[in-house]
């Protein structure tokens, strides 16, 4: 149960802005032996950005990393608006604000280390991971049930759809598949 605040955030929202490693991944490195980064990215996560995107709301990705994993799994998903090896993430965030033609309020982001606390101010609905740091989970609006890369979007993703009174339309759109 989410509180009539929280509500009211959620229906404001237009774009869900999310941190990479430990919010769409676990926060875990995983190196092959010749040194390559692999990641490992929850699929209910994917779905719920791409339920998000069938009820008009945009995604986007700012990381403070370089990974190529990342772009590669934001093009599998249909996210447009990627920004890694991000210093100063409020910069990145007010450059997507005004491309977008949108408020601060209009944007939730979702974080799990220091580099996100400066964001988390900035936007309409701040949320971190489960397992986020203390210091994040005090600073966020809310705190998700499930870990980063284990869930916690698709939660947040469900939570602005049923927020938005879209989310029937999402499951209706499933039902009638043939």
């Amino acid at each position: 149960m989410i509180s009539e605040e929280l509500t009211e955030k959620l229906r404001r929202v237009k774009i869900l802005l999310l941190d990479a490693d430990g919010v769409l991944t676990n926060g875990k490195l995983y190196f092959s032996n010749s040194g390559e980064i692999t990641m490992r990215f929850d699929v209910r996560d994917g779905s719920g950005i791409r339920y998000l995107s069938f009820g008009g709301i945009q995604t986007g990705i700012i990381t403070g990393k370089k990974n190529n994993a990342v772009s590669h799994r934001a093009r599998d998903l249909h996210i447009s608006i990627v920004h890694r090896n991000i210093k100063n993430k409020v910069a990145t965030l007010n450059e997507i604000l005004r491309q977008q033609n949108l408020l601060p309020d209009e944007a939730v982001f979702i974080g799990d280390d220091l580099l996100d606390l400066s964001i988390m101010a900035q936007v309409g609905m701040s949320v971190a991971v489960a397992d986020a740091v203390p210091e994040v989970k005090e600073a966020a609006d809310y705190v998700t049930q499930n870990c980063g890369g284990d869930g916690a979007v698709r939660e947040v993703c469900e939570m602005i759809l049923k927020a938005q009174n879209k989310w029937e339309a999402v499951v209706q759109r499933y039902r009638m598949m043939p």
